[in-house]
């Protein structure tokens, strides 16, 4: 078993303090034989407001520098979370240009800009007819960025149930989820796991069905970690998910070409 985190936070996200060699050991300590840092870059900010570049350098040196100090002890990778990318294919492209790119995760965690552009996390739920208003609205954005060039595989595709105060069923919208994932699938992109530090796993199941009925391959999985403790949190439960699914392989990237493990 390929046991790999795709999907992990540094102090160059702005909701983590985490040195990227803290995040490391706390790999080495979880197992990992890989680890990927997706810290964040979101074309609008948590209020809406638009952003349109990242400060590459930084982010760099810290990989080159795990890199080197964790040679032959864990295999790391450098990634990023770009958040609402469809929203300026321009400005996305220009940050996707780094040559010591390896994966991107392609994320949606806004409402649409006509209805504010806010963060999910801060819309107000006050009940189901507004989680469902916020459901429409996600995944009609993430229908557009599916159908991209501007990521590798699509970030949690259950985001905006973390943040809801009502058991809120996602069955409504199976037909435009596995239409999005048909879309990923037939571009060569993919999907992941997130195990959102080991509290959603088996929430995946009904996802994962959905994304062999569409023709899907090409999957990652990533605890999400945005601190060491959170690192590894659920990978292995989320490999033992997708080969009872049926799938034989989790993937990482190696330059933005996926990387097929034997599960």
């Amino acid at each position: 078993m390929y046991l790999s985190d795709y999907h992990t936070h540094t102090l160059r996200s702005p909701d983590s303090d985490a040195p990227l060699d803290s995040m490391a050991r706390a790999a080495e300590a979880a197992g990992l034989a890989e680890l990927c840092v997706t810290d964040h870059c979101d074309l609008l900010n948590v209020d809406g407001v638009p952003c349109r570049t990242y400060d590459w350098p930084p982010s760099v040196e810290q990989y080159r520098d795990g890199k080197s100090r964790f040679s032959g002890r864990l295999t790391l990778k450098l990634g990023i979370e770009l958040g609402m990318a469809h929203l300026d294919p321009p400005a996305a492209t220009a940050i996707l240009a780094e040559p010591e790119l390896d994966f991107v995760l392609g994320s949606v965690h806004n409402l649409c800009p006509e209805k504010g552009g806010a963060d999910f996390y801060y819309v107000p739920y006050p009940d189901e007819a507004a989680c469902h208003a916020a459901l429409d609205d996600y995944f009609t954005s993430m229908a557009v960025l599916a159908g991209t060039d501007l990521y590798d595989v699509l970030a949690h595709i259950i985001y905006p149930l973390r943040y809801m105060n009502f058991p809120i069923s996602l069955e409504r919208y199976y037909g435009r989820i596995r239409d999005i994932l048909r879309a990923a699938a037939e571009g060569g992109r993919g999907m992941e796991v997130n195990t959102y530090r080991g509290r959603t796993v088996a929430e995946w199941a009904p996802i994962l069905e959905l994304y062999r009925q569409a023709g899907g391959e090409i999957v990652t999985v990533g605890s999400d970690a945005h601190t060491p403790e959170g690192v590894g949190k659920g990978v292995r439960e989320a490999l033992e998910l997708l080969a009872a699914h049926g799938f034989r392989y989790v993937c990482t990237y190696e330059k933005r070409r996926p990387v097929f493990h034997k599960l």
